[in-house]
């Protein structure tokens, strides 16, 4: 077919360059999930936001990812204001724990807001 034989050699060589690219490949995919795996370890509350921009940030170039390995380690004490911080501590919490492949904490049985508002007693009404 080739016009010579193969020997040992060439298996060898061949063998050789499939493990190459195949720990390529590896290094690869370890390192584009590098910022997300940080988020999650810090609990960031945008930790799949950070995953998911350092697999796609490894395609193109390498700014999107240096921005999410950035982003991993930006400080996180932002509280959203349409929730309590209660609330959302505990929110954050069952999403690292999703994301973990941990269960979530989340008591069964409990009532969950779907407008992710805090159940409080009514204002008073007011007399002008």
């Amino acid at each position: 077919m080739l016009g010579f034989q193969l020997d040992i050699w060439d298996y060898l060589t061949f063998l050789t360059l499939l493990l190459a690219v195949v720990a390529g490949v590896v290094a690869w995919i370890w390192l584009a999930g590098l910022p997300g795996r940080i988020a999650i370890a810090r609990r960031h509350p945008e930790a799949e936001a950070v995953k998911l921009l350092g697999y796609a940030g490894l395609l193109p170039t390498i700014y999107p990812w240096m921005q999410a390995f950035i982003w991993a380690f930006k400080p996180t004490n932002v509280i959203d204001i349409r929730r309590f911080p209660g609330e959302e501590a505990k929110d954050t919490e069952e999403e690292i724990a999703r994301l973990g492949g941990k269960p979530s904490s989340a008591r069964p049985g409990a009532s969950s807001n779907p407008a992710g508002e805090a159940d409080s007693p009514p204002l008073p009404d007011q007399k002008s």
